[in-house]
């Protein structure tokens, strides 16, 4: 075993034992008995109403290489009335990944609103792994009300660079957006494997787009970073924005993604957008 393993289960077995010691019997409906030689549980009991064998939590104490499954370890994490927190701490110290907070809750946050509206005249949103566009503000719905307010379209931004024709499409610098793109989803998409919302998504987006589908199969894997996009608009014309990706803490498969105008130029176009809502996206129909 690893030193890194050893200490890991070093600290777990540490951890039970703090958190075994601060419940008492009366609070999971044992009587308190007579000559308890420490505070709170013992382990036999903490086996008994966790359905695990005394042997093999007593090896969990003490920081034996036994396996322990998610089920098993919140089976022990109910019983010894663990928070969130504690919950997620005991599963990594398992070598375990706890389950994320979901992002679509988290975002409906009235907080989280409220930063994106103070960040105004930026234009800034939230975005899921999936690059679901969770909530934005104002300036973001000017700049883009086609990803925001589109029935023909999901609301999502890579959806929307891979199957959005050409001609509408908000991307000018596409060829170069769009591999990085669907390299960075290939990269969140290991933390998904199996999720129906994430299989049926790729799934979509390989039927109807024969580029995500080809770039898909290319295996390539990016990070998020900051990154220069270059956007049309039919009313005002180019827009070259830096879009800066920020980690929301609460949100650890969401981030928020912010535009800054890159040149002067730039900067009066979106200044103008913002003070005329509604403008034309798009100079033609189909």
């Amino acid at each position: 075993m690893t030193t890194v393993a050893t200490d890991r289960r070093a600290q777990l077995a540490e951890f039970l034992k703090t958190r075994r010691a601060r419940v008492t019997p009366e609070q999971v409906g044992l009587a308190p008995g007579l000559r308890r030689r420490t505070p709170g549980l013992r382990r036999e009991e903490v086996a008994q109403l966790a359905g695990v064998g005394v042997t093999w939590y007593t090896w969990l104490e003490q920081g034996r290489p036994i396996n322990a499954s998610e089920q098993v370890l919140q089976a022990i994490a109910r019983t010894l009335q663990l928070d969130l927190a504690e919950q997620a701490h005991l599963l990594r110290l398992a070598g375990l990944r706890p389950a994320v907070p979901d992002s679509m809750e988290c975002a409906t946050q009235p907080q989280v609103q409220s930063i994106l509206d103070a960040l105004d005249p930026l234009p800034a949103a939230i975005s899921s792994a999936r690059y679901d566009i969770l909530r934005w503000n104002a300036s973001y719905e000017t700049i883009f009300p086609g990803a925001t307010l589109s029935d023909t379209y999901r609301r999502n931004s890579l959806w929307a660079a891979a199957v959005v024709p050409q001609c509408c499409s908000a991307f000018v610098n596409r060829d170069e957006e769009l591999p990085r793109m669907v390299a960075v989803l290939r990269s969140n998409y290991v933390e998904h494997l199996g999720e129906p919302e994430w299989e049926t998504f790729i799934a979509d987006l390989i039927a109807v787009s024969a580029d995500f589908a080809t770039l898909w199969a290319q295996q390539d894997v990016a990070l998020h970073s900051s990154r220069l996009k270059v956007f049309r608009h039919g009313s005002v014309g180019e827009l070259r924005m830096t879009a800066t990706n920020l980690q929301v803490l609460g949100m650890p498969t969401a981030r928020m993604v912010v535009y800054t105008p890159n040149d002067d130029e730039t900067r009066e176009r979106v200044s103008f957008l913002q003070a005329n809502p509604g403008l034309a996206v798009v100079d033609h129909v189909h």
